[in-house]
This record gives C-alpha cells, structure tokens and sequence, in this order.
C-alpha cells in the first residue's frame, strides 16, 4: 500500500467518505452527499477516481449518483421517479417555494422501487435492483437498460422475496474475465453467467448433506437442505487468484463453492450461530475469510451481546474469534450484508459498519480493531477504494 485508503461509506442518510493515508490512522470524514438519499451500495475506480453510489426509495425515486471529482460534486442518474417527484409536478407553488421541480420522466418508473448493488466488469457498470432486476450502463452509468437474459429468465416466475423484498443485492464480477458474473438475490439464490449475461444458471445445489436429511445448527436452528441451499442469500464474495473459490453467507449458514457456485460445501460449523450478512475474503490468501455471526431472526444483534468477527485461515473448516477493541458486553447492533469490506495492504486492512452508526477498523487482519467513525447514520454499506499517492 503506497497511497491513501477511502472508506465508501452509504447510509439511510446519504454517502460519507472516510480517508486515511497508508497508515491507515487519523481518519478523516467528509459527507453526506447525494442529497441525503439512503445509499445502498457504493463503487469507487482507484484509476479515475470516479464514485458511483447507488440507492433511493419509494419517496425520491431509484438511481444512480457519480463523482468525477473525488466526491466534490455529485450527479444523479434516474432509472425511476418517485412520490417526491410526483408531489412536486402536483403543487407548481410548493416547488417554487422550495427552488425545486420534479425530475424528467425516468425510464423504469413503476419498475424499479430502489438500487441496491453496483458491480463492475471490463467497461461496464452493472446495478441490482428491487425488484430483482439488473441494469448494465456502458457510458461510466449515465444511461442503463435491463439486462434481458436475466430478465427473461424461465424460473423467474417461482421466486420468492426475503424480508427486504424481491433483491437483486450482490454482484461478484472477475478483473480479468469480464464475461463471468454471479448475482445474488433473496430469495432466489446464486445466478451466474459466464457469456456476458445472455445466459444465466441458477446455482444453489447443496453438495455435502443427502437431500432431506435435517441437522440442526449451532444456534439451535434446524434446516433441511433437500439438496438445495437456502435461497435467501445474504452475501457472496469470491476468493482471488485462478479458480472460482465463492464464499457466501446465507440466512441458513456459511457456505464454500470450488467449482463456481455449481455445489456448495456447508463451513457453518464452528460458529456460534448460522445466520449473518457479510462476508469477506483475503485479497491474496482464498483459504482465509471473515464473518460477523448474528443471533438470528429473533434479534439479529450478536451472540451473548458480545461482538467478533469471526476469522477463518483454512476455508471455513475451522473458526476463531477476534473481539479485540470491539464491544465485548450490552452489544446489540446489526452489520449489514454489505457492510464489510478489505483493502490490500501488506497486512490486511478490515472494516466494517453498523447500523448504530459506527465504522470499524483493524489494520492487523481482524485480529484487534478500533472505532473509526461513530454517530453515523444506519450504515448499509462499506466498501474501500485504495489510489496510489
């Protein structure tokens, strides 16, 4: 690492930059931007510089902000209008008074209720949306149009939404196979492509339990695979290097794929519970990963209101936690499918938010962390953006 870090930080309340030199110490907070809109995902382009935030709602509409500029200026591309637009076109005196008027008609309106994931592959910008839709933008996300391969895909009628809704909310994409992609959405599962997005295959075979054959987790929760890992995927990140290692944290456990996402290996044991949001990989080692286990649909804070990340270095065969710095007692906060996120240092840097307005940090691979934001809106994501001095 030979630059500065920024933390892209989206919120309920808009977008929030956190920077650091290479140290990774003394850091610096600058935000909210993109109007206050709840910001679901964010992408930065260490070359350009470039931002891209993506969120909304039902009351400003789904869209699409970018920075050029290192977040000092911010510009909005509508895929769908909201109430906000609509109020404004019915009262011309109120939007006169506030200086505003409603935004041009959007291309998707009535078909988008919000944006919830940014991926990108060779040149182009992909976003997932709610409901689970994928739009591709080939102008750095000024304009986009649906992906129809996914759109028209033959099992779409059968899917089912989680708690969040019908949510397209991952997008794993390969630096240097931009034809190759994996989505996830709750609460269908793992779709992947390997042509561009002509084609998908819908991957939730479940390769280490007999169909039907019950367990119970740790946790105390019962799942019965018949065959098939649970659809409601909560992330999935896959390992670098050659191969397609995927790692992914379901609502029902921690899952291992070697061969793409065509089988999944249950990693769950050893953990205190099988539920959780995110989950992160080393960037040079596949064999070591990250979870943050929550205590379930009944609270969904940590076990024994105690917080740690949870640290694998062989492939989720076996766990260890690392609570170092971190609330060890009266702990009930959330961290949010995409709400954890690596850098590349020589020593890995890790980090990740809270839906009590924290940002956490460890500059030693997870293994000790401090509080590098607090007061913050519900954070929904944390991604790192590493540019060389």
């Amino acid at each position: 690492m030979t630059g500065r870090v920024t933390l892209l930080v989206g919120t309920t309340k808009g977008a929030f930059l956190l920077e650091a030199g290479e140290e990774r110490a003394d850091w610096h907070l600058r935000g909210p931007f993109c109007a206050n809109w709840p910001i679901n995902h964010m992408l930065g382009d260490p070359e350009s510089g470039a931002l891209w935030a993506a969120g909304g709602g039902e009351f400003p509409g789904a869209g699409v902000w970018r920075s050029q500029d290192g977040g000092e200026s911010w510009q909005l591309s509508k895929l769908a209008n909201g109430k906000f637009d609509e109020f404004l076109a019915a009262d011309p005196d109120f939007a006169a008074q506030i200086g505003m008027e409603p935004s041009p008609p959007a291309p998707y309106t009535g078909q988008v209720d919000a944006l919830w994931s940014l991926g990108r592959a060779g040149d182009t910008l992909y976003a997932g949306a709610k409901p689970a839709t994928l739009y591709a933008s080939r102008d750095g996300g000024e304009s986009w149009a649906p992906v129809e391969g996914l759109t028209n895909h033959p099992s779409r009628e059968s899917w089912q939404p989680g708690g969040a809704g019908l949510t397209l909310h991952t997008i794993v994409t390969v630096p240097d196979a931009p034809e190759k992609m994996w989505l996830g959405i709750s609460a269908a599962g793992v779709f992947a492509t390997e042509d561009g997005g002509e084609s998908w295959d819908r991957r939730n075979r479940r390769s280490n339990a007999p169909s039907g054959e019950a367990h119970v987790h740790a946790d105390g929760t019962m799942h019965d695979p018949g065959g098939e890992v649970g659809h409601c995927v909560h992330n999935m990140v896959r390992a670098g290097g050659s191969g397609d290692l995927l790692y992914q944290q379901n609502h029902e456990g921690v899952f291992r794929s070697s061969d793409g996402g065509r089988s999944w290996d249950e990693i769950t044991a050893g953990l205190p519970s099988s539920f959780g949001f995110p989950v992160a990989v080393h960037p040079r080692d596949p064999q070591t990963l990250w979870v943050l286990p929550l205590s379930g649909d009944m609270g969904r804070f940590p076990p024994d209101n105690r917080a740690a990340v949870w640290k694998s270095t062989d492939g989720g065969e076996s766990w260890s936690a690392k609570g170092e710095g971190l609330p060890a007692k009266n702990c009930f906060f959330t961290v949010l499918r995409q709400s954890m996120a690596v850098d590349r240092g020589e020593q890995v840097g890790l980090y990740f938010g809270t839906n009590s307005g924290s940002v956490f940090a460890s500059r030693d691979e997870g293994e000790s962390w401090d509080e590098i934001a607090r007061h913050l809106p519900t954070v929904l994501c944390v991604e790192v953006m590493e540019q060389a001095a």
